[in-house]
């Protein structure tokens, strides 16, 4: 098993890291396979543009898994031959909370805990970094964010790697060989 999880704020670089050290495993081993997890929907055009912008970036080496819920059972899937990416955590936690509700989404985060936990694939995790701003009025904003922080927690523990990136330069936080 291996987790690398990349964090920082919006624009900060972090997804084009995480495409750069997907397909840096590839050229490593040609055998492995590239899966490139979604979790963002396409509620709006802007939403719709980032996306397409997040399309674009890749080739055909990528397969690409669009779910905006599923993570766990998306990811019980993968071998020790995968690298999968998934982009983003904090989409994934919105989809969830405004959705499914706080009560459904402990209920997943527990069980995408302890698939990550079990899996053998090289996974990356992408999520942004929200707890640097102020605090939102908002009871379900603050909600997203009280949740965000305590989710990046639990994963920076289960995580090999960490990686906190601002201006697209990776500050490491956490390595540890395997």
């Amino acid at each position: 098993m291996s987790i690398e999880f990349l964090l920082g704020g919006a624009r900060s670089g972090k997804s084009r890291l995480a495409e750069q050290r997907a397909l840096q495993l590839l050229e490593e081993n040609q055998e492995r396979r590239l899966t490139y997890i979604a979790t963002a929907t396409a509620n709006d055009e802007e939403m719709q543009a980032r996306i397409n912008q997040h399309q674009a970036q890749r080739d055909g080496r990528w397969e690409v898994v669009e779910e905006p819920f599923e993570l766990t059972q998306t990811l019980s899937r993968f071998t020790e031959y995968d690298v999968v990416l998934v982009d983003c955590l904090t989409l994934w936690l919105t989809n969830w909370l405004c959705e499914k509700g706080l009560e459904a989404y402990l209920v997943e985060r527990s069980k995408l805990l302890a698939i990550l936990a079990q899996s053998r694939a090289h996974i990356l995790l992408v999520s942004n970094e929200v707890g640097h701003g102020i605090v939102p009025m908002g009871a379900l904003s603050r909600q997203f964010v009280d949740e965000s922080g305590r989710l990046h927690q639990l994963l920076a523990q289960l995580a090999s790697r960490v990686d906190f990136i601002i201006a697209g330069l990776p500050l490491t936080m956490k390595s540890s060989k395997e």
